[in-house]
């Protein structure tokens, strides 16, 4: 235990550790080192952005996808999904809705959907640019071209998140068709680096065949790519796939994650995922006490959210009126930090 809290120490003082170090600090995991790295991790996150919680306005513009992700409730083969797409106004609506109850970025994410040409997007990503020219846009639209990026970019996007799943070739094509491209991901998010995106990767913790070794090359991986945002959340299995018995990803792991991405990046922006609050009922307020300083309630329709199902049992609560807003306020301020009204962008 004393030679993997010198390990969380160095990472602390140098935020960076070979991948076999890394290897070490996962599999030596204990209830009392993830609160040894955890409060090291919340004093590093004080020290850049203070007791400040971040919102995102998140809408689900789309659950038609072209892939067939195994891991995942909207994949293309699964004839279960009730399939539903947002147009212009209606993903403009939602936005008009967060804007009055204080979102200042909003986060439109969806399958890889061939509607929502460079065109499309452009149209929405400028108008809403236009409306609130205060608010950030990010987009989570799944692998595009270089010039499909650069053209969403120019229109006004600011950020992009796209998870890299792992970092691991071998565990890739694992949970992937194959006609999927581990290269092709990682060319993706090093295009969205170079044309000038606040770029988000991110996995899943506990998936299918993940071992020691392979979170320590996503841990590696995140430290060199330095990512402006990560978002890593528990595995949890959807019925509809083959991976519908697999075990779930648990808490513990996940929070001891988020705790070691902070330290390895103290600037990153780094969310306490829907995923966790569907594990544990105050999952989102665990992940902030462990290093997180974002969530992003659902902005989507009601009978969106009910559809956009990546995985079972989803909550689907969402921020859709000033009294959740007011509620998730409510229960950051009991452990201690403030929702605030703001773009909430990286801090360099």
């Amino acid at each position: 235990m004393n030679k993997i809290k010198d390990l969380i120490d160095q990472l602390e003082q140098n935020h960076t550790l070979t991948e076999s170090e890394y290897r070490d600090v996962i599999v030596g995991y204990t209830p009392q080192l993830a609160e040894y790295a955890a409060k090291k991790a919340d004093k590093l996150r004080r020290e850049i952005y203070g007791n400040t919680v971040y919102i995102r306005g998140l809408i689900e513009i789309s659950n038609i996808c072209k892939n067939d992700c195994l891991y995942c409730g909207i994949r293309k083969s699964n004839g279960n999904c009730q399939r539903y797409r947002l147009n212009k106004e209606q993903i403009l609506s939602c936005c008009r809705t967060g804007y009055q109850l204080g979102f200042r970025t909003f986060v439109l994410q969806g399958g890889e959907d061939g509607y929502f040409t460079d065109a499309e997007v452009c149209s929405i990503v400028s108008f809403i640019k236009k409306e609130y020219s205060d608010c950030a846009v990010t987009l989570s639209l799944g692998e595009r071209s270089y010039e499909s990026y650069k053209a969403m970019y120019d229109a006004g996007a600011n950020r992009y998140l796209l998870r890299h799943e792992t970092a691991d070739r071998g565990h890739y094509q694992k949970l992937h068709p194959n006609v999927m491209s581990f290269d092709n991901r990682m060319r993706c998010l090093q295009n969205l680096k170079k044309i000038g995106y606040q770029t988000g990767c991110g996995f899943m913790v506990e998936s299918p065949y993940q071992t020691a070794q392979t979170l320590a090359k996503d841990l590696k991986f995140i430290e060199e790519f330095q990512p402006e945002m990560c978002g890593i959340g528990p595995f949890v299995p959807h019925k509809d796939t083959e991976f519908a018995h697999q075990p779930a990803g648990t808490l513990e792991k996940t929070l001891y994650l988020l705790s070691l991405i902070r330290l390895i990046h103290p600037h990153i922006l780094l969310p306490a995922t829907t995923a966790l609050g569907t594990i544990h009922p105050k999952g989102r307020e665990l992940g902030i006490l462990a290093g997180a300083n974002v969530v992003m309630p659902n902005l989507s329709p009601a009978d969106a959210r009910s559809k956009y199902t990546l995985y079972d049992n989803k909550i689907n609560t969402g921020a859709e009126s000033a009294e959740k807003v007011k509620l998730l306020s409510q229960q950051m301020a009991s452990i201690g930090y403030e929702v605030v009204i703001d773009r909430g962008d990286y801090v360099k």
